[in-house]
């Protein structure tokens, strides 16, 4: 197939795998806005919300080690068909959920959705140049959009139908989804897809190297905090500044989509400046953010001469905003230069890399939820979540800041042995 009919089948498959994405992941975090509802009417501890996020979480981290796998030894479009199909059955079940146990049942169920991204970068990643990759996957990773219709949704849905409508109505969009891509998405085209690396037990060797480790570390910042922040800003502004449900929702949803409609702008920025150097930027504007978060409402004493003097430090809804939209933002950049990072490496294992990348960022989404609720029922300070993302991003910058010294050593030393220094001396 010649370029000139090869570019619009491929702006067609990255639309339709966009479009995939967003519906998955709408689905993976619809737990966001029903944790709201559990926690009133099962009185849930912080620790309990936070295992019931976690449980979608979970099996959408761990399948997309197995899912990278086979999207790179098979067919990624007919995989994610199949996975599609098999979120409809949870989905009708939603609604029969009474007690705790069955939500969480369902939750690792509806996990299966977060593999779609696995299969989307697999699928996209074959349709495009290199040199385009990072473009690519962030306008494609601008399916994290899907948050966006769950939260300005599904409220709407609970208010005309009431909360049993959700499972229905997210099956039957589902269904449409699964008709549309099976459709009009472009069937696989191995025009610009590298060589194979050999059977999935070669793909493996790749879980050896600490490089790889180190790219999940970042996104399981860049991502798994992302995640993480969705399904707990609803209750955060609810319990913190006495929000109602309804405008959480809609505080959060500006967070959502602000993070996830620059992700296609960061995927150009790593193209054109790099995506090592997009991350670090990434890195130290999150950490000023998060200090400011960090700081719980303080009201001190000072014991003035004449009299106590009385002050009052606290983060105003309207700042605190700010300050996570500037986070949001920065994460929308950093999930782009992560996996423009990784293409630079592994072009010929962007499914099971990539897939083992996601998994560790997606992971985040599983653990941090019940990080949180552990130190809030403990600490008895909302706050606290934010000094958890604080700790977590320091060790991300110290390990990239020691493997970029690194990096940089190996680079020169290969640069002296190739002009055979010690001769010149």
């Amino acid at each position: 197939m010649n370029m000139q009919n090869y570019q619009p089948k491929a702006k067609l498959a990255l639309a339709m795998a966009t479009l995939a994405f967003a519906a998955n992941f709408s689905v993976w975090i619809l737990y966001a806005v029903i944790g709201l509802q559990l926690q009133e009417t099962m009185a849930l501890s912080a620790t309990e919300l936070g295992l019931f996020f976690a449980s979608p979480m979970l099996t959408g981290a761990l399948l997309r080690i197995p899912a990278g796998l086979a999207a790179d030894a098979g067919n990624a479009r007919r995989l994610w068909l199949w996975q599609m199909a098999l979120l409809i059955p949870p989905l009708l079940l939603l609604p029969y959920a009474t007690e705790l146990w069955h939500y969480m049942v369902i939750g690792l169920w509806l996990g299966i959705s977060g593999t779609s991204f696995t299969f989307g970068v697999r699928y996209v990643t074959d349709w495009f140049e290199r040199n385009q990759q990072g473009t690519a996957l962030g306008i494609f990773g601008a399916g994290n959009a899907g948050a966006a219709i769950t939260l300005a949704l599904a409220p709407l849905l609970v208010d005309a139908f009431g909360w049993a409508s959700l499972g229905w109505f997210y099956a039957l969009g589902m269904i449409f989804m699964l008709i549309l891509f099976a459709l009009f998405a472009p069937q696989h085209q191995s025009n610009l897809r590298p060589a194979s690396t050999g059977s999935w037990k070669a793909q493996l060797r790749y879980f050896k190297q600490l490089q790889v480790w180190r790219f999940g570390l970042y996104y399981y910042f860049v991502f798994g905090s992302y995640l993480a922040l969705i399904l707990w800003l609803p209750q955060y502004y609810a319990n913190a500044y006495g929000m109602s449900d309804g405008a959480a929702m809609a505080f959060t949803l500006f967070f959502a989509t602000s993070s996830s409609m620059v992700r296609a702008l960061g995927g150009w920025f790593a193209d054109r400046y790099g995506g090592r150097a997009v991350n670090w930027n990434v890195f130290w504007l999150c950490l000023v953010c998060l200090f400011f978060l960090s700081y719980p409402p303080t009201t001190m004493t000072i014991h003035g001469v004449n009299q106590d003097v009385n002050l009052s430090i606290e983060i105003n809804v309207w700042f605190f905003t700010w300050l996570i939209f500037v986070i949001g933002i920065a994460q929308g950049f950093g999930r782009a230069s992560v996996y423009k990072i990784i293409n630079d490496y592994y072009p010929n294992a962007m499914g099971s890399v990539g897939g083992f990348v996601a998994a560790l960022g997606a992971l985040g989404g599983c653990t941090l939820p019940i990080v949180f609720g552990v130190a809030v029922d403990l600490v008895g300070i909302y706050s606290v979540c934010f000094m958890v993302l604080y700790a977590v991003l320091a060790l991300c910058m110290i390990v990239m800041f020691f493997a970029n010294k690194a990096d940089r050593f190996q680079q020169r030393l290969q640069q002296a042995q190739t002009s055979n220094f010690l001769e010149q001396d």
